[in-house]
């Protein structure tokens, strides 16, 4: 029989299907995390009993993404994407229960094990974009994994206002009011599980690997081990040898330091700015009208971040990358400045937090861009799993440090330390930029 290609009729109806199949999953996968970044802080607060744990949710989140973004490569690598989608959202889903468990039983470290769980959903939610692109063909692989990002957004904004009718699911099931939205995430992630491991048939990173077996010179690119022995060590020799990627991981990586820094404290700050200084009291719950406007603030955010996703990659190709990241670098500094100075109002700060969303979004994708052009394509791939490992890794370290900062500082005073962050990346990049029309200018 002859071989397959990827222009063969047969395999782009499997490409979209697997698009849709990924897309819908990522819907209902997306619930749990956007629950979580919600009413995380204030969870870690009512069972911890100080506003100084107010960040460790975020940062357990963020490290269980990042922690498990090396495994599940290397389980998509040996078994295929389906198995290592469902074994992360399945982890998610544990993640959920444990969530649940910590409400009812006011355990603090069971808070912290159910958020890493639900950031192992995170990362398989990550990997899901590439999932979608393995039979793609070279011009339509932006559409296929833009459609799983917009997916994202449709869970991820949802579920930050699931808060009211979860806290009604909650009573109804008699449950603490706060445990209801992990319970209807719960949900979510096993018809994502569902959906994946009964549609996900053939799988579409085995069914590549057959038809590139069948072109000779595909085969080398698809045993790549990806995070194999040695892989992390190649991906920052890569990084270190060019000025691009350098400025590139910087770019992303403080983008998302300063994002979750300042969104992760966010919800608890909205919170004492509507109930004022009782919502400081130990074991004060947040009140119906406090959770509302903190899950309507959370869902302008991630909105922010994914929903103008196509338009800042349309204004990477137009105004070029550094330009881009430069442009994401200003939105931060500028959401910093809104937030920060009007921290008395929840319009400010909702204004703030979709500015820092849209920031993020510029940086990352730029960022992303110029580091795929900025490596050779041998590296490409290991090189992209630096990045996302240093992303997590700087997600965490800022939500850890929020907290404290936000202790000591207040709210101003976290969103002074991200501009500064913003502002040194911004400074590289602007000599940067000069240094290449310098190159690039005649005699």
């Amino acid at each position: 029989m002859a071989a397959r290609t990827p222009s063969d009729p047969d395999v782009r109806r499997i490409q979209q299907r697997t698009v849709a199949l990924l897309a819908g999953a990522q819907v209902f996968g997306g619930i749990g995390a956007g629950a979580t970044v919600s009413i995380g802080s204030i969870l870690a607060v009512e069972l911890s009993g100080s506003s100084a744990w107010a960040g460790v949710v975020a940062t357990a989140m963020t490290l269980g993404a990042a922690v498990a973004a090396v495994p599940l490569a290397a389980l998509a690598d040996r078994s295929g994407r389906r198995i290592s989608q469902v074994a992360g959202l399945l982890t998610a889903f544990g993640g959920t229960v444990l969530m649940v468990l910590a409400t009812v039983t006011g355990l603090f470290p069971l808070l912290l094990l159910g958020a890493a769980g639900i950031g192992v959903g995170s990362a398989a939610g990550l990997q899901a974009r590439f999932a979608a692109v393995d039979l793609a063909a070279a011009g339509s692989r932006g559409k296929a994994l833009s459609t799983v990002v917009w997916a994202v957004t449709v869970g991820a904004v949802a579920g930050p206002n699931l808060i009211r009718p979860g806290a009604a699911v909650g009573l109804a099931l008699g449950l603490p009011s706060t445990a209801g939205p992990f319970v209807i995430s719960g949900t979510g992630l096993l018809v994502a599980v569902v959906i994946v491991f009964a549609g996900l048939r053939p799988d579409p990173l085995q069914l590549a690997r057959e038809l590139a077996a069948a072109v000779p010179r595909a085969p080398a690119k698809a045993e790549d081990p990806v995070g194999g022995k040695g892989s992390l060590a190649r991906g920052f020799r890569a990084i270190q040898g060019s000025a691009g990627a350098r400025l590139a991981v910087a770019a992303v990586v403080a983008a998302h330091a300063v994002m979750v820094g300042i969104m992760s404290m966010t919800p608890l700050h909205l919170q004492h700015v509507v109930e004022g200084p009782a919502a400081s009291q130990a074991g004060h719950h947040a009140s119906a009208d406090a959770l509302v406007v903190i899950g309507f603030t959370i869902s302008l955010h991630i909105a922010g971040m994914y929903a103008l996703s196509p338009v800042m990659g349309w204004l990477t190709d137009r105004a070029g990358r550094i330009q881009t990241i430069m442009i994401g670098l200003t939105l931060l500094l500028g959401a910093a400045a809104v937030a920060g100075l009007g921290q008395g109002s929840t319009t400010a700060v909702a204004v703030g937090l979709v500015l820092l969303g849209m920031g993020w979004s510029a940086a990352t994708v730029a960022g992303s861009t110029l580091l795929a052009e900025s490596v050779d394509p041998d590296s490409r791939v290991v090189v992209q799993g630096v990045s996302d490992m240093l992303m997590g890794a700087a997600g965490a370290v800022g939500g850890a440090v929020s907290g404290l900062v936000l202790s000591w500082a207040g709210y101003p005073g976290l969103n002074m330390l991200g501009a500064v962050i913003g502002a040194g990346v911004l400074a590289v990049a602007f000599l940067s930029l000069a240094a290449r029309r310098r190159q690039s200018a005649p005699d």
